[in-house]
């Protein structure tokens, strides 16, 4: 007898395949200057979620 696979919503990533990059600000950062206006927020990029491999599913 063979086993069916099923899948369910990734629980990490909520079905989204991706997880959203966050973006922290402070002023005493200065990190870079656009133009003149100074750019004092950090963030990091959006990436596969690792779970369910960028699938946004998971098989149980």
């Amino acid at each position: 007898m063979t086993e069916k696979k099923t899948t369910k919503e990734c629980p990490l990533c909520s079905g989204d395949k991706v997880i959203g990059g966050t973006c922290e600000c402070n002023s005493e950062w200065r990190g870079t200057q656009d133009g003149d206006d100074w750019n004092e927020c950090q963030c990091s990029p959006e990436q596969p979620c690792p779970t369910c491999n960028g699938t946004g599913v998971v098989e149980t």
